[in-house]
């Protein structure tokens, strides 16, 4: 478990695509970037990743209300975008980027199947996951989303992740996710939500 390797997704629209973030042994050793889901799926593949935490919704609204996942996140403070049903998914421009994500999500289910709440960490995996989120977790603290670029680079530092590899505020995302990647193997993760809705994963809190 030590040398396995995890990997963090940030997901953007139809021209900011995705940035993704490799850990090989608690340590950062490679990225990408690309608009393409089915070459990051493949790069995922390639690097033979254990688990991959992904910044977008895993599933659909089936009330187009937010989801249980995004209800509790909210009783915490925490604010996260809602997720709508899919109807309104597809018609409205705002949410390429959860179509990004979920067309990812379908691409690497075959071999990567979304966490259940009931998954062993042992098991390849994919779950979603939310970086202010993490960033929260990982501080023990409700933090201001205005001072992220600087609270997310020193919570990676505290976490003994070096960031001089990451240059922009969406490998930074991506590599948080991969700590959230990380701490799943370990069991030390906290997921709210459920199966039908899905859940959004995090740390346990500090």
């Amino acid at each position: 478990m030590r040398s396995a390797v995890v990997i963090g997704v940030d997901v953007g629209g139809k021209n900011k695509g995705f940035h993704a973030v490799a850990f090989r042994a608690g340590r950062f050793f490679d990225k990408a970037a690309g608009c393409d889901a089915r070459e990051i799926a493949e790069w995922c593949r390639t690097l033979n990743a254990s688990v991959i935490g992904i910044d977008a919704p895993c599933r659909w609204s089936r009330t187009g209300k937010r989801r249980p996942c995004e209800r509790e996140l909210a009783g915490l403070g925490i604010s996260a975008f809602s997720t709508p049903s899919l109807a309104v998914g597809q018609v409205h421009p705002f949410y390429d980027w959860m179509l990004n994500g979920a067309e990812l999500f379908r691409l690497l289910a075959p071999y990567y199947p979304l966490y259940n709440g009931r998954s062993l960490p042992l098991n390849p995996t994919s779950f979603e996951t939310f970086p202010h989120a993490i960033a929260c977790a990982l501080a023990g603290k409700k933090l201001s989303a205005k001072e992220k670029r600087l609270d997310r680079r020193r919570l990676l530092a505290l976490a003994g992740i070096n960031t001089d590899s990451f240059t922009n505020i969406d490998e930074v995302d991506a590599a948080l996710c991969a700590v959230t990647a990380q701490r799943f193997l370990a069991g030390t993760f906290k997921a709210y939500g459920d199966d039908a809705e899905g859940f959004i994963v995090v740390p346990s809190p500090s």
